[in-house]
């Protein structure tokens, strides 16, 4: 679900897309999607193609925040939360490096065969 979330976001052109494990580092939730865009517009592209991809496997976020502002929103689907920034508030709040110790997930971007690692 965290990589399909992260192959939904590049679809929109996100930037620095990380999936981190957090298993090991965190009890609320077992992965974070962290990725960026430019404008407030984007980032409701990104928020509605993670959605859109969720929900045809069957998921629905439990909870939603930031939706008015797409300054940053987060899409908590519990084992999963998915944080879309824009990139002026990602370096702000850098929530990468508190959660420095937790291992990214190697994925592969299906449009571009890229691989995302450390």
């Amino acid at each position: 679900m965290a990589v399909a979330a992260a192959r939904a976001a590049c679809g929109k052109k996100a930037e620095d897309i990380l999936v981190m494990d957090m298993r090991e580092v965190m009890v609320l939730t077992d992965y974070f999607v962290i990725c960026s865009g430019n404008t407030d517009r984007q980032v409701g592209s990104i928020r509605e193609a993670v959605e859109e991809r969720l929900a045809a496997m069957g998921r629905k976020p439990a909870r939603r925040e930031g939706e008015r502002h797409r300054r940053w929103v987060l899409l908590d689907y519990v084992d999963v939360v998915v944080h879309i920034f824009r990139a002026e508030e990602r370096a702000y709040y850098e929530i990468e490096r508190l959660w420095k110790d937790a291992p990214l997930v190697e994925w592969e971007d299906e449009a571009h065969r890229a691989v995302t690692t450390r």
